[in-house]
């Protein structure tokens, strides 16, 4: 399956740290950072989950659940928490699933679909390809993708400014510009005609050129 964003995250039923999941019923009318990872006990990924784990707060005040997925059974998920917690601080209170059978993996096209075999006896080389970030709004559709290099640690401060980005867009027919940062200017999307952006934003906005209009960021 060849996913972008707009698709459709694909449903599933895994074993995860915390239990049994039905990923669309675990999502509910929440939106999710999905993270996966190659291998277990692998040191970039173990600062990552480290870090996600200290700033978890931050995306739960946004309604925003985490769910890592890591290309090993859930018992070999278990072991690495504490490794986790030892090296970095953070303890992990986000699931991580347990795909042992490479079927999440290949669900979202991070191994190819025809992959045979199961998680024993591959290594973090022959699944580096499972290193996705995957921001799913409350209506199931993927918002957007971020693909790394095992050798790169994610910067989830990235993924935060992502999803304020994206939730503003979606109660407020705005986007963000270059580097935005929460508080500062937006820009009025280009679909909302003269009237709709009077409606709209009543204080007015800068018309930088005539695609180009920057309004104060809407409060909520």
């Amino acid at each position: 399956m060849t996913l972008s964003i707009g698709s459709t995250a694909p449903d599933f039923t895994a074993q995860t740290t915390q239990g049994e999941i039905r990923f669309h019923d675990w999502i509910g009318d929440s939106w999710c950072v999905l993270f996966s990872h190659p291998k277990d006990f692998t040191p970039v990924c173990t600062t990552e989950l480290g870090y996600l784990a200290r700033i978890q707060p931050e995306f739960e005040k946004r309604n925003c659940k985490i769910i890592g997925l890591s290309v090993d059974p859930v018992g070999d998920h278990d072991r690495w928490l504490a490794d986790i917690k030892d090296a970095t601080g953070g303890e992990v209170r986000y699931p991580i699933i347990g795909d042992h059978d490479l079927n999440v993996a290949k669900l979202y096209g991070m191994l190819p679909a025809g992959e045979a075999g199961t998680s024993e006896g591959r290594t973090a080389a022959t699944n580096q390809t499972v290193r996705t970030v995957f921001l799913i709004g409350p209506d199931k559709l993927i918002k957007a993708m971020l693909l790394y290099p095992m050798s790169s640690g994610r910067n989830f401060d990235e993924v935060l400014r992502l999803l304020d980005s994206c939730q503003l867009t979606a109660r407020h027919k705005v986007a963000t510009p270059v580097n935005w940062r929460h508080g500062e200017d937006v820009i009025i999307v280009p679909s909302v005609g003269e009237e709709e952006a009077r409606e709209r934003f009543p204080g007015g906005w800068k018309a930088v050129k005539p695609y180009l209009r920057m309004v104060p960021q809407p409060i909520d």
